[in-house]
């Protein structure tokens, strides 16, 4: 695990492995942090620019070695690109692509100026926040199950240096929020990276409750006797053709305790999806140990947020469950009841996750949770749509999108909306059912949402497909191979700008 801390003092006078500073593109005269590096290291940085060898994109990584001028042992210029396209992301971006170029340099220890604080002007909070989450986000990796390589080496330390002693609070406050926030990506990453085999539903109600014990927070599972209590017939009907129990996962953080109102996040939990009797191909099913990140992070979040404790109550809720082809297995043409009564019925058993899912929202507006967010793997038709660009959103309720979308930008985390016509819903009905549980291949994931929509009572409500932004098999910033961790940052923002706004003078 890397330590990130602030600490007073001068770049050109810390003794570490490396020292990082950075460059605007088309600047020829390094100033502020990098200028004094430059001054120590006898013009080096200058006359490199003015040799049109540091150009300053973004990007760009150069190594210099010191030969015993500093302390340090090398410096590296990072390109930050043209100014007016540096922002908090790139931040991220920047500080995770360092991070990364070190660890393969073999730097234990590293320290840097605050990128972003100086010269473009960016607030130093938000930039310390920023550092903190690239550096973890862009190191992570998933090495349980892989012998560990006794010759690796780790960037273990990576120190802010501020010479300016009354920026420090907001620096460690920064860091401090930024460590919280990666962690709890990389808590959601570590489970969705996890094989099946080793995470069941059983496993995934195990870490929650963990995560519970570390956070404060409430934490209740559901067994199949008390979801069929509850009339939970859509879960129940996925659950019935795996050899593992499902699990119904609440979450609760109470941090106002002057209201019993509170936000509801609904994640799905399928720890393995075949597509059950409908089933999927082979090629690249194993991905679908997967579909359980919504759950995952609905999970990550609440730890985050229970660490942060914002005045304000959420809820999580994860209903868990394989989707497998037993003999017992739903088939196509079966109808299901949810526990709010309504019928479905199911045409293809692989549109599973808006099944489990309609229990889930069924049991949040029980709860009378207001405004309720879901968070799914839902649908591939997304990553059809956006690619692997942006999530899909989809809402009876435009205030509270706008408001996840800003949280969204904030984190990083891109996010388009879908439209919600009234005719997308004759997709959907059935001639034996309330509805149907697939509308087809035209607008699939928006008819995914119509049915959804059905679960929430009328509460304002917003969507997350985030099937074509969950899985990436390339490093890219602070976006690493395997799961994303997309959208944990996102809904925790979402809960720390509502409780800000909860407390704001009126």
């Amino acid at each position: 695990m890397t330590t990130v801390r602030v600490e007073s003092g001068d770049l050109a006078t810390v003794a570490a492995d490396a020292v990082v500073v950075n460059l605007f593109e088309g600047v020829s005269v390094p100033s502020g942090g990098t200028g004094a590096l430059n001054t120590a290291l006898g013009g080096q940085i200058a006359a490199l620019i003015e040799d049109g060898a540091i150009k300053g994109k973004a990007g760009e990584l150069t190594t210099l070695f010191t030969f015993g001028r500093i302390p340090a042992k090398r410096v590296v210029v990072a390109g930050m690109g043209k100014p007016e396209k540096f922002d908090r992301d790139a931040v991220r971006t920047l500080a995770a692509n360092v991070a990364r170029a070190l660890r393969r340099a073999g730097v234990e220890r590293a320290a840097t100026i605050v990128h972003g604080a100086g010269s473009a002007g960016l607030d130093a909070e938000a930039c310390a926040q920023a550092i903190a989450e690239g550096t973890l986000l862009g190191l992570y990796r998933f090495t349980r199950h892989k012998k560990q390589d006794d010759e690796a080496k780790e960037l273990r330390e990576l120190v802010l240096v501020e010479q300016d002693t009354a920026k420090l609070p907001a620096l460690e406050r920064g860091l401090a929020r930024g460590v919280v926030m990666a962690e709890a990506a990389n808590f959601c990453r570590e489970m969705a990276n996890e094989p099946s085999n080793h995470l069941t539903p059983s496993e995934l109600a195990a870490r929650a409750r963990q995560a519970a014990d570390e956070a404060g927070l409430q934490c209740q599972v559901l067994d199949r006797e008390e979801m069929v209590e509850l009339g939970m017939g859509a879960l129940l009907g996925v659950a019935q053709g795996s050899a593992q129990p499902p699990k119904f996962i609440v979450l609760h953080y109470r941090g106002d305790p002057s209201t019993d109102r509170a936000i509801g996040y609904v994640g799905k939990g399928i720890t393995f999806d075949t597509g059950g009797i409908s089933i999927k191909p082979a090629q690249g099913m194993e991905e679908m140990k997967g579909d359980m990140t919504g759950g995952a992070a609905v999970i990550a979040a609440l730890r985050a947020i229970g660490q942060l404790k914002p005045r304000i109550n959420v809820t999580g809720i994860v209903p868990a469950t394989e989707n497998m082809p037993g003999g017992n297995a739903i088939k196509p043409g079966d109808v299901l009841r949810a526990m709010n009564g309504k019928t479905i019925e199911v045409v293809n058993t692989d549109a599973e996750g808006r099944l489990i899912l309609a229990d889930g929202l069924s049991y949040a507006v029980h709860l009378h949770l207001d405004p309720i967010v879901d968070i799914a793997t839902l649908t591939g038709a997304i990553g059809v749509a956006l690619g692997n660009q942006a999530a899909g959103l989809m809402t009876n309720d435009q205030a509270t999108a706008d408001a996840v979308i800003a949280a969204g930008k904030e984190s990083g985390e891109r996010i388009w909306q879908l439209p919600m016509y009234d005719e997308y819903k004759e997709q959907i009905k059935s001639d034996v059912a309330d509805m149907k549980n697939s509308g087809g291949r035209p607008a699939g994931s928006i008819t995914a949402a119509m049915l959804l929509q059905e679960f929430v009572d009328g509460t304002p409500w917003v969507h997350l497909d985030i099937a074509g932004v969950d899985i990436f098999h390339s490093e890219k910033g602070w976006i690493v191979k395997g799961c994303s961790g997309i959208p944990v940052r996102t809904l925790v923002n979402f809960a720390l700008a509502r409780a800000a706004s909860a407390s704001a003078p009126k």
